[in-house]
């Protein structure tokens, strides 16, 4: 069984011997690779849906697994219960969902000591969780898959993570008068922007076109709340526009 590379990128970060949650894990490519390569020595994969939950449960079956991984249907983190698990993936879904999801289930997150994270849109929103609820970004990682771009944030509880927050976001003067604020590390990713390679440029190239088109959409209205959104856009794309002008393009 081989992983795709976003899924094996997602498994290098799980530390060996880790008792595994993959929550919305589909057909549980990630837990049975991580029980066969030893990163994991117990996982419990979580799917709310019946066909991938059946999907699944197969995947453990026909892996002969079934001892070590254990297939549980139930909506994000009720699927563990405190101190079950100490490693949490979460992949393929929208920052503001994982978002949800983790804040919902926050009593579960009691002697977990990894988060990793892959969202699909609303990177931000994910990081802006974790700062407001004392987890701490640890790493990144930005790859291109078929087309897309995938972005995976690894967090650890602030009390065992050997970097605070106050680091991570501490404002950084680029060129000039230029500066990555907290707020532009939030968005762009504190560790991404030191390593802005030409999947990164492309990645905010095209944030930037996306923004310049709500722009558009917004500047239509003759509302004022619509020309302050519009304004507040437009000095985002600026922000944005010179950060890149700053960076150096680093080789992959």
């Amino acid at each position: 069984m081989k992983l795709s590379n976003r899924l094996q990128q997602i498994h290098d970060q799980i530390p060996e011997g880790s008792r595994l949650a993959d929550i919305g894990s589909d057909h549980a490519l990630l837990p049975v690779a991580a029980i066969r390569s030893g990163q994991a020595v117990s996982a419990i994969a979580g799917e709310v849906n019946p066909g991938p939950y059946d999907a699944a449960s197969k995947q453990v079956s026909d892996a002969g697994l079934q001892s070590q991984i254990t297939v549980r249907r139930g909506d994000g983190l009720d699927v563990i219960t405190a101190g079950e698990v100490d490693v949490i993936t979460i992949a393929g879904m929208g920052g503001a969902l994982i978002a949800s999801i983790l804040d919902r289930g926050i009593s579960k997150l009691e002697g977990v000591q990894l988060l990793i994270l892959q969202p699909n849109v609303g990177e931000d929103i994910l990081r802006r969780w974790l700062l407001q609820h004392q987890w701490v970004v640890v790493a990144e990682q930005l790859l291109e898959e078929d087309g897309k771009i995938y972005e995976i944030i690894t967090a650890m509880p602030q009390g065992s993570s050997p970097i605070t927050n106050e680091e991570v976001y501490r404002a950084r003067p680029l060129q000039g008068d230029v500066e990555l604020t907290e707020d532009l590390l939030l968005r762009m990713g504190p560790y991404l922007v030191d390593r802005a390679t030409d999947v990164f440029f492309a990645k905010w190239e095209s944030e930037i076109l996306k923004l310049q088109s709500v722009v558009q959409s917004i500047s239509k209205s003759d509302q004022d709340s619509s020309r302050d959104k519009a304004a507040e856009v437009e000095q985002l794309i600026m922000s944005l526009k010179e950060v890149l002008a700053c960076l150096p393009k680093v080789k992959p």
